[in-house]
This record gives C-alpha cells, sequence and structure tokens, in this order.
C-alpha cells in the first residue's frame, strides 16, 4: 500500500487496540491514545526504509536516504544468506528483512529498552521521529508542498507537548507496566502493530509479504504471505484509495470514541 493508507491503518489499529484496552477494564489514558495512535501511524511507515522511493526514505532528508541505502543492502545481504531453493534471486532488499515479524518485534522492542533507559530525551526522540512519520503520512498532501523543516519543526513541537503531558502523574507514562523503572516500556508495542499492520496491508497488494521469516513454508523461507490473487489488489489502485482508505478512517473513529468511553 502506499504511505497514506498505511498511516490510516496503523492509527486506527492503536485506536482499536484502546477500545480492546477499555473493554478489558484497562483503559489507556487519553494522551496514551494519541500519543500511541501518532506513534503507531508513523511507524506504519517504517519498513519501507529498505526503499529509497518511499515516504520515509525522504522524511528526514540526507540521513534517512543514506539509512535507506544502508538498510536495503543489509535487506538484500540476509536474503541471499538466508534464501531457500524456491525463492527467487532479487538485486535489492525491498520487502524482505524489514517486512517480517522479526523485524517489528526487535525494532518496538529497541524502542522499549531505549525509552527506559535513555529517560525523557530518549522518548523525545522515539516521539519526534514518529511524529515526523505521521505527519507525512496523514498530513501527505500538505506535507508534500511545505518544506521539509516545517514538517520536522511541526513533529518537534508536537514530540515535546505529548512528551511534557505523559509524563505527568496520572497521564500514561507508566500505563500496562507498573513497576518503578518501567516507565514508557509501552511505547514499543504502537511501533511493533504500526510495522505488522504494514506488512499485512501489503500482503494485500499483488507481491504479498513475507511476513512470517523466518519460517519456511513448503521450498521458500521468504514465502510472499497473501489472501488468494483474485483478492488483490494495486498499491495505489481505487481500491485502496476509495474503500480502504475510508474503512480506516471509520473503524479508526469507532475505536477511538470506545476507547474514551463515548460509545
Amino acid at each position: 500500500m502506499m504511505g497514506p493508507a498505511h498511516s490510516l491503518s496503523g492509527a486506527a489499529a492503536w485506536l482499536g487496540v484502546g477500545a480492546a484496552a477499555a473493554a478489558a477494564d484497562h483503559a489507556m489514558p487519553w494522551p496514551v491514545l494519541v500519543a500511541g495512535a501518532l506513534i503507531c501511524a508513523g511507524a506504519a511507515l517504517a519498513p519501507d526504509l529498505d526503499h529509497k522511493a518511499a515516504t520515509i526514505s525522504r522524511a528526514f532528508g540526507p540521513i534517512s536516504r543514506g539509512l535507506c541505502e544502508v538498510i536495503d543492502k543489509i535487506s538484500h545481504s540476509v536474503y541471499k544468506a538466508t534464501r531457500m531453493a524456491g525463492d527467487p534471486r532479487r538485486s535489492g532488499g525491498h520487502r524482505t528483512l524489514t517486512h517480517t515479524w522479526v523485524w517489528a518485534v526487535l525494532i518496538g522492542a529497541g524502542a522499549s529498552a531505549l525509552a527506559m533507559v535513555g529517560g525523557r530525551w530518549a522518548v523525545l526522540g522515539i516521539l519526534f521521529v514518529h511524529m515526523v512519520l505521521a505527519v507525512e503520512g496523514l498530513l501527505w498532501r500538505a506535507a508534500r508542498v511545505s518544506s521539509d523543516v516545517l514538517v520536522w519543526l511541526l513533529g518537534a513541537a508536537s514530540a515535546w507537548i505529548l512528551a511534557d503531558v505523559l509524563h505527568k502523574p496520572g497521564n500514561g507514562s507508566d500505563w500496562l507496566f507498573g513497576a518503578p523503572g518501567q516507565e514508557y516500556l509501552w511505547l514499543g508495542l504502537p511501533i511493533i502493530l504500526g510495522a505488522l499492520v504494514h506488512d499485512i496491508g501489503d500482503a494485500l497488494t499483488v507481491s504479498g509479504c513475507p511476513i512470517l521469516w523466518p519460517i519456511p513454508i513448503g521450498r521458500k523461507r521468504w514465502y510472499p504471505i497473501g489472501p488468494p490473487k483474485a483478492m488483490r489488489f494495486r498499491a495505489g489502485s481505487w481500491v485502496e484509495l476509495k474503500v480502504l482508505m475510508p474503512v480506516f478512517m471509520v473503524l479508526g473513529g469507532m475505536g477511538g470514541l470506545a476507547a474514551l468511553g463515548v460509545i
């Protein structure tokens, strides 16, 4: 799928988690709901860091473009080192390592560990990166015609405000994990969810997605998981723009209202 659909699906997914948490009598404080939805929207763009034309590869200028090249080479090397007889030869690493559950868990766990060890500045850094990506994905029309500096400033301001609100007692820094020293441990969850939602979205397209790597399926370790071919669509097609994106918006709105106890 394209960036806007990925971001919308990520935000909707976290709002759905918020509704489920409320139903399970473990409701999210509203700052966790808002911050988590935006983080998840940003994280839903992150797996495409292996593609030089993706939104995330342009989001941070030379830094993200350089990182994209590194990730693409690493992904391609892992693919070549682990491919089985049924896996085709490839010239690049797009839709390989960064599109797996292993990557999603490692990135999310790393973010949680960084937030716990690094304190407020680490939390600010995590929020900043994902707020910029959320702006690029959710407000993509405005972001395309704005300068990168304006997008970065909006991301920085959003990150600073959210970090300040979350840090106040009762606003969710210790949501779900309440033991001393576990503040912000939950930050990795919307990152994991966003990456997995991205992978599921890509699995619906004609190319499929190797979400289950390194679990072998038949003669392939990089098996492109997806529905029957008749049910798949091309990225950017009318199905994505006219059907899926409105559905994500409706489901996200309903999830948010349920999470807040309005419905």
